[in-house]
């Protein structure tokens, strides 16, 4: 039996979401239009009026809109309502550049509750559960994401945010929350606790976990699902559209469902732009189609994925979309071949022996590009004989090269050496200067 939390939205006939989806595309062109001068621009520039957008057979009309007109426009300029609407501020990690700043009214807030309630409800949440939120709290939109989506379906809901994981492992005992929220690998930090301290866990009350924020794995998958005893569900978002609550998979496991009566899905070829065929991966593009405060415009995500064919034995009718597979800003060219680290972690992790952490250092020697795989080995393997390693090392490195069709060096090191990271983690160490 599926659950759903908002059956009537998420079970929409096609035909009619589309119909909504029209409507609600032309009025927010024209509030971008009459409201946001960066959008009239835009807009003017491609020789179009919002009288152009009557369907949203018409999106493709409408120019695109990076990261960079964000950082452009910062703080607030592409914001399309005044200021003393704004109820709640949020912004990017801001690694590179000026942050992204997002605002959101009243109605901003309840929508995101809405679609992060869908998200918990898919994975079979009710509010006779308990929630345990280890994403981080404040700028980042994580840990408030989790908390009011678990809050409007009326969980009880710990904010343990994150870091320390000692006492987030003792209230998972003592509180005996039946969810949790944080990223994969910050799940794996917690379960190599439990593993560490010879913690039963039937101590444990976790029935299903919601992790985001960072690319992972089937094999991540079963590995989560084996090591902390629960199902393990991808979830999709980010702070430009709305936080997490974008996408989310069902108890099925098979794609992430896309709450399209608010967001727009496009995937496109991320050369020309032109839209790609169902199955064929490319760049995710969004549209807010109901946001008040931050209503962007075909969105450029800069992460890779591809539409699934078909719809879901779930019932839902939002169109479904792979796991993200990485990011084309994130993605190393390395001597002219695309490598995403996700490639890479699924060798790891279907070969076995190795423990679920890894970092790929890539260095500039001279005119050529060296890839360096740092592998963490288990306890168990790091006393094996030097045979035995090399022999290990051979095969993770012959896996690689199979792979990614370029030569490698593997680097085996000690247990619990490569750094672990309460927020998302840092796979990729680049070395070179690119500029």
């Amino acid at each position: 039996m599926y659950h759903i939390y908002n059956l009537k939205a998420e079970t929409m006939p096609v035909e009619k979401l589309r119909e909504l989806q029209s409507k609600r595309l032309a009025d927010t062109v024209r509030r971008v239009y009459d409201n946001v001068p960066f959008y009239r621009k835009k807009i003017d520039d491609a020789g179009i009026s919002p009288a152009d957008i009557r369907s949203i057979e018409d999106l493709n009309k409408l120019p695109f809109t990076v990261k960079q007109d964000l950082r452009d426009n910062y703080p607030y300029g592409l914001f399309a309502v005044p200021m003393e609407e704004i109820v709640r501020i949020h912004a990017s990690s801001g690694t590179t550049g000026k942050q992204t700043v997002v605002g959101y009214t009243k109605n901003d807030i309840r929508l995101w509750g809405e679609v992060m309630a869908r998200t918990l409800g898919a994975g079979g949440i009710t509010k006779k559960d308990i929630g345990h939120i280890s994403y981080g709290y404040g700028l980042f939109t994580g840990g408030l994401g989790g908390h009011i989506g678990s809050e409007t379906i009326g969980c009880a809901t710990i904010p343990a945010s994150t870091g320390n994981t000692q006492r987030q492992v003792t209230i998972l005992q003592d509180f005996k929350p039946t969810f949790i929220l944080c990223t994969p690998s910050y799940a794996l930090t917690i379960a190599e606790y439990i593993e560490d301290n010879n913690i039963p866990l039937d101590n444990l009350s976790l029935k299903c976990g919601f992790f985001g924020a960072e690319p992972w794995t089937e094999s991540m998958r079963a590995e989560l699902e084996r090591k902390l005893n629960l199902k393990a569900y991808d979830i999709y978002g980010l702070s430009e559209i709305i936080g997490p609550g974008v996408g989310y998979e069902c108890q099925e496991q098979n794609g992430l469902h896309i709450a399209e009566d608010h967001f727009y899905l496009e995937i496109i070829d991320p050369d020309t732009g032109k839209q790609m065929p169902d199955g064929q991966p490319g760049e995710i593009v969004f549209t807010c189609l109901t946001k008040e405060a931050l209503p962007l415009i075909r969105y450029r995500t800069r992460d890779v994925g591809y539409k699934l064919p078909g719809l879901c034995a779930c019932g839902r009718t939002c169109v479904r979309m792979s796991k993200p597979s990485g990011r084309t800003d994130d993605m190393l060219i390395i001597r002219g071949v695309n490598v995403f680290p996700s490639q890479i972690e699924t060798v790891l992790m279907e070969m076995g022996g190795l423990a679920p952490h890894y970092q790929l250092v890539v260095e500039r020697e001279g005119t050529l590009d060296r890839l360096t795989v740092l592998v963490e080995l288990t306890e168990e393997n790091f006393t094996s004989e030097i045979r035995r390693l090399e022999e290990i090392n051979r095969k993770i490195r012959s896996e690689i090269e199979s792979v990614l069709g370029i030569s490698v060096k593997v680097k085996l090191v000690s247990p619990k050496s490569i750094e672990r990271f309460e927020g998302k983690a840092v796979r990729v160490v680049d070395k070179r200067n690119l500029k």
